[in-house]
């Protein structure tokens, strides 16, 4: 007897996108050149992390030109956006699976506070972009110590009388 899987939402969306696709394949609509149907908006996978006073960010952003890539800070934020271009001419392809996405894109992620745009670095190597920046002393993360006191005259759970 297997025990029954634990109900997760992404993964039932997950599951009913494929069922939708599949759909639409075999009925030989190809949803990807339909004209009133929207494509998904390519949405380049992102991570930003600190490692010490370090901020790293990485985009990952394969087959597309590092020199359409625009970076850009204003007010604590920082976009990155970029063009994915179909260079093939595929006007007249028959694909039998298409899951690359094409087009514009923008990511937009807050700053820690006091990094600046001029303290970026950038760099861009195997279809990774990475973003480095120092954070000021000021704006590192610190930690405090937390001290508890005892009420006056507050008994223990234990000698609590019902």
């Amino acid at each position: 007897m297997t025990l029954p899987e634990k109900w997760h939402p992404a993964r039932e969306l997950e599951r009913f996108r494929h069922q939708v696709n599949d759909l639409l394949e075999h009925s030989g609509l190809d949803h990807h050149r339909q004209k009133n149907l929207e494509s998904p908006a390519l949405r380049p996978a992102l991570e930003s992390f600190l490692n010490g006073d370090q901020l790293t960010i990485r985009v990952d952003l394969p087959g597309i030109d590092p020199e359409s890539i625009d970076v850009t800070v204003v007010g604590g934020f920082l976009t990155i956006r970029g063009t994915r271009e179909d260079n093939q001419d595929s006007g007249h392809a028959q694909y039998y699976r298409r899951e690359t996405r094409y087009g514009v894109f923008e990511r937009t992620i807050q700053l820690p506070e006091g990094v600046k745009a001029e303290d970026l670095k950038a760099t861009h190597k195997s279809g990774v972009l990475e973003l480095t920046a120092m954070l000021p002393k000021e704006g590192a993360s610190k930690q405090v110590k937390v001290q508890v006191q005892k009420q006056e005259g507050a008994n223990s759970a234990g000698d609590r009388k019902r």
